[in-house]
């Protein structure tokens, strides 16, 4: 009776395990569509459609293969002459973004959250950020980001942004979300009279026509956050791409799901056994 229990144990485990092998395996074969942001002062690439793939073979699409293919695609040379990283004491590292090598003195951020590393996993719809830090010395450049990546609207309309930072909080001793107040507001990299108040937020009305960046700057040293708006003229509206990421992203990943369906199983394994073994004890 035992060993029918542990047969059957181990093939439930089986079972339960191969979906993992064969998402995997799926998962490693597959690209995934992100935007991205680069900024050196001011932003290099703004919402970046980029189709991300395996560049180092790794089986996972990471935060640094969409670094990758974002320069392969938009900067002067290639990935190979802007982009680098190499390991170091502190795993896997940048030295090298936008053809600046500052000695190591970048951030990144995904879906304006600070991932564990640049092996943490992308799909379909992230936003990707990274930045050369302007100040090496202190380090004080603030990370900011707008409530929509992306925006459209027709010229003349008024859209409504809210503008966030991300500063060290001494009470706590962690960094917190905080809306960036007093910051003035550039459009297409020209200075407006727009500024945003006591919560982060501003009011722009754009005119012209076609693709406009938005951006702030401020006495925080900010990093620029971007919105990308697509102002349609009095003929028709423009597409624009989908994302609106309003702060840091759920981190669950994309396995939960099949986590709980695992772990269900699992449990009724260990109570079909407990119930047999019951049962065999009872009729000894």
């Amino acid at each position: 009776m035992k060993k029918f229990l542990i047969s059957l144990i181990l093939i439930a485990l089986t079972g339960v395990m191969l979906p993992f092998a064969a998402y995997a395996e799926g998962e490693a074969a597959q690209s995934a569509e992100v935007y991205v942001n680069i900024i050196n002062g001011d932003p290099m690439v703004a919402m970046k459609k980029t189709v991300v793939t395996d560049t180092d073979n790794d089986g996972i699409l990471s935060i640094s293969d969409a670094l990758f293919c974002a320069h392969q695609a938009s900067y002067p040379g290639g990935a190979d002459a802007g982009y680098a990283t190499e390991t170091t004491q502190w795993g896997l590292s940048m030295v090298k973004l936008w053809g600046v090598a500052n000695g190591g003195s970048y951030g990144y951020y995904l879906n304006n959250a600070s991932p564990l590393s640049l092996y943490d996993a992308v799909v379909d719809g992230d936003i990707v950020s990274a930045f050369v830090y302007q100040d090496t010395t202190f380090f004080s450049d603030t990370y900011s980001y707008f409530d929509k990546g992306t925006a459209e609207c027709n010229t003349g309309d008024e859209i409504t942004l809210t503008l966030t930072c991300i500063q060290f909080d001494a009470a706590s001793g962690n960094m917190v979300a905080k809306p960036a107040e007093g910051a003035t507001v550039t459009v297409n990299g020209v200075e407006t009279d727009y500024r945003t108040d006591a919560n982060g937020r501003v009011t722009v009305k754009l005119q012209g026509s076609g693709e406009q960046l938005i951006s702030a700057k401020s006495d925080l040293n900010l990093v620029a956050a971007v919105c990308v708006v697509k102002v349609a003229d009095s003929s028709g509206s423009s597409e624009v791409p989908p994302p609106t990421v309003t702060g840091p992203a759920d981190d669950n990943g994309s396995y939960g799901w099949i986590i709980a369906i695992c772990a269900a199983v699992i449990v009724a394994v260990f109570s079909v056994a407990l119930i047999a073994s019951q049962k065999y004890r009872r009729n000894k």
